[in-house]
Order: C-alpha cells, then sequence, then structure tokens
C-alpha cells in the first residue's frame, strides 16, 4: 500500500513537472517586447542609405514622391509611407526604429536599424572576385552585425539592466535581405551558380542568427524573400518572355516566383534546424511570398486596383517603369491614390501593401510559429486599433 502511495504520488508528480514545463515553454513564447533591432536592406531601410549618401549625390528616397503618403518630408524609406518594420513597431507600442546612420543618441529603448538600401548577404568581396561590378553599397549582413556587436557594450553600459536580457527583451527582424545578391549579377548579365549562391545566402543568414543568439537574442523574426516574377522592374527586364509564361490569373512570371519559393524553402529548413539546436530561442519565419502573393491573386479583396503589376510611381511601358527613369527622378509622375496600387517604384511596394503584409504577419497566418501575444492582453493586439492608417 505504502509503495503503491509512493508510486501515484511519484506519477503526479511527474505529470505535473511535464505539465509545467510543457506551460512553462508556451508562456516563454510571448514576450512584451521593449525594442526592435533590426538588419537587412531596402525592405526595412528607414533611413540609413540616405545619411550614408553623399549630400550632392543624393539616393532616389531622398526626393518627393517618397514619403508623400506619411513621413512628409521623404525620410529615406523605399515607400510613399510606412514600411513594415514601422507598422510592427506601431503594433508593439514602441518608436518607429530610427537608422543606426545618422542617428544621435543611439540606444536600445528607441530601437537600432542597420539595414540599408542594397545591402547584400554576402560581403562585397564575394561580387569582387566574381567580376561584378556593382557597388550600390558594401554595408553587407556581417558588416552590419559587427557594427552591431562594436556599439553593444556601450549600449549596455548606459543602462542597469543586463545585456542578454536587453536583447532578449528585443524583437530582432533579420531581413529581409539576399535578394540583391541575386539582383546584382542578373542586372550586368553575369552568369552564376544560383544553388551555391543561394547556399551562401543561407549560410550568411544562418551564421548572423547564431551570432544574435549567443548574445542574447531570444525572438528573431526571419522574412523570406519576395514573389520576383510580380515586381514591375523584373516585369520590364522579361517583357519578351512568351505569353504562355504568364500566369494567366495574376500576370505574374511563375518560374521566377518558383525559383523564389524554392529558396524560401531553404531558408526555412535551416530555420528549422536551428529551431532544434536552440529550443529556448523563438526563431519565426515570416511569409513575406504569400503575404503579398494574395494582393496579385484577389486585388479588389484586399482595396487594390485589378492586374495591379504596375508601378504608382515610374514612367513608360506596360508597368509604369523605365530603368534609367525611376520614381524620385526628374519629370517621372506618380499616382494620386496609391493606397490602391501594390507595387510603388518597381522595385518596392506601397505602405497599403506593406501595411496588410504585417498585419499578416503579426495576426496571421503568415508567420510560423505564429507570434504568442497572450501575455499581451486582448486590448494589445486589436486588429483594427492596432493596424489604423
Amino acid at each position: 500500500m505504502a509503495y503503491s502511495l509512493k508510486k501515484l504520488i511519484s506519477s503526479f508528480l511527474l505529470v505535473l513537472y511535464s505539465t509545467t514545463i510543457i506551460v512553462a515553454s508556451s508562456e516563454s513564447r510571448c514576450r512584451r517586447f521593449k525594442s526592435i533591432i533590426s538588419f537587412g536592406d531596402s525592405i526595412a531601410d528607414t533611413g540609413n542609405y540616405l545619411h550614408l549618401s553623399d549630400v550632392n549625390h543624393l539616393p532616389q528616397t531622398a526626393f518627393f514622391p517618397y514619403g508623400e503618403s506619411f513621413f512628409h518630408p521623404p525620410s529615406g524609406r523605399a515607400s510613399d509611407g510606412r514600411l513594415i518594420i514601422d507598422f510592427i513597431a506601431e503594433f508593439l507600442g514602441l518608436p518607429y526604429v530610427p537608422p543606426y546612420f545618422g542617428s544621435q543618441n543611439v540606444s536600445f529603448e528607441q530601437g537600432i536599424n542597420f539595414a540599408v538600401y542594397g545591402a547584400t548577404a554576402l560581403d562585397r568581396a564575394y561580387f569582387v572576385a566574381k567580376g561584378i561590378e556593382s557597388d550600390f553599397t558594401n554595408v553587407s549582413l556581417s558588416v552590419q552585425l559587427d557594427i552591431f556587436k562594436q556599439i553593444l557594450p556601450n549600449l549596455c553600459a548606459s543602462s542597469s539592466r543586463d545585456c542578454k536580457e536587453m536583447l532578449g527583451d528585443s524583437l530582432i527582424l533579420m531581413g529581409e535581405i539576399g535578394g540583391n545578391d541575386f539582383f546584382y549579377p542578373s542586372s550586368e548579365g553575369k552568369s552564376i551558380d544560383e544553388t551555391k549562391l543561394q547556399d551562401l545566402i543561407i549560410k550568411a543568414i544562418s551564421s548572423a542568427i547564431v551570432d544574435l543568439i549567443a548574445l542574447g537574442a531570444k525572438t528573431i523574426l526571419v522574412p523570406g524573400g519576395f514573389p520576383a516574377g510580380c515586381s514591375a522592374a523584373c516585369l520590364t527586364q522579361y517583357q519578351n518572355t512568351a505569353e504562355e509564361d504568364y500566369d494567366p490569373l495574376t500576370g505574374c512570371i511563375p518560374r521566377l516566383n518558383e525559383l523564389g519559393e524554392r529558396d524560401n524553402e531553404q531558408l526555412k529548413t535551416e530555420l528549422k534546424r536551428l529551431q532544434k539546436l536552440y529550443p529556448d530561442v523563438n526563431i519565426i519565419y515570416a511569409d513575406y511570398h504569400n503575404s503579398l502573393y494574395r494582393f496579385y491573386q484577389e486585388p479588389a479583396k484586399y482595396g487594390f486596383k485589378n492586374r495591379p503589376l504596375a508601378a504608382c510611381c515610374g514612367v513608360g511601358g506596360q508597368y509604369n517603369f523605365t530603368i534609367g527613369k525611376e520614381c524620385g527622378s526628374e519629370g517621372v509622375s506618380y499616382c494620386q491614390n496609391p493606397s490602391e496600387y501594390v507595387n510603388w517604384d518597381g522595385y518596392h511596394l506601397t505602405e497599403a501593401a506593406y501595411q496588410k503584409m504585417a498585419e499578416g504577419i503579426l495576426n496571421g497566418p503568415y508567420a510560423t510559429p505564429a507570434f504568442d501575444w497572450s501575455c499581451l492582453g486582448s486590448g494589445s493586439v486589436d486588429k483594427e486599433y492596432s493596424f489604423s492608417s
């Protein structure tokens, strides 16, 4: 009897312990983020490239109509207004994340953004060795991460909180990055081994994630790539493609999108591997591809014009896009209703598209695993309030 009672108590404690572990693990996924730390390219750049540019040769994002829907004047963002990172900040009740370059007082409280327009996942030396001369920016992912590591001790020194704890309370946005690595060789007509290049890109992103985890990161949001076959720039570049090579429903080029989806699958596989290695870290895949592609499939459903492939800001051709006469250049006009457009300047999206993408990532279903907002209370995640225009 005593043995049976002891066995029963042991079994009960084992069940209780197991349940506690499961609940704790579940609860740990919900965090009250106190800042956002961002790495990437123009999809997340809130002004870094603008501050890095020669004042006598400012980028197009420094000129009207960039920013005309929200920031007034242009902030260096490659859109008519806010980006996905801005909507994430609004959703979390945090400040818009300032660019690292050009900022006077960098702090965890304000958030830090290292993303730079034109940045690559691989270092510039790789492209130089391949004879690729594009020099849009040399602030690659590893350069961005190295800068963060260098300033981290000073960031933490000004606070009484532990450095790892501060990073653990931050949402890390790792990308989108890697698209420019393919774009530069393609724009110069250089032949590359796309499979090998993608392997290197995945390795670079994975390495950056591991470094951030070692520093204390607990939640990392890693976006995949966009459906390139639907961008006005790519559609213009491949406009001699045979009619049967276009999707009759969307007008996009399926083979380009399929290549992107293949790369995204490879990224997801690597993220799953990392998640197993670091079970106490929440590594979330953001499905930028499908969260955007639905707008091309059913534009009216989401408030966009039918056949929404043309750029809002641009000139010429079927897609209102001409290389060398891009948005921000003299004489290039823009639409009066950008909220009805998906594409902004041929390469980037409108604020309206970014807003709906952000909602689909934060509230589902375009994040894997889904964000857990249970610890914030229902009022903090109200969709209408959080994503109001």
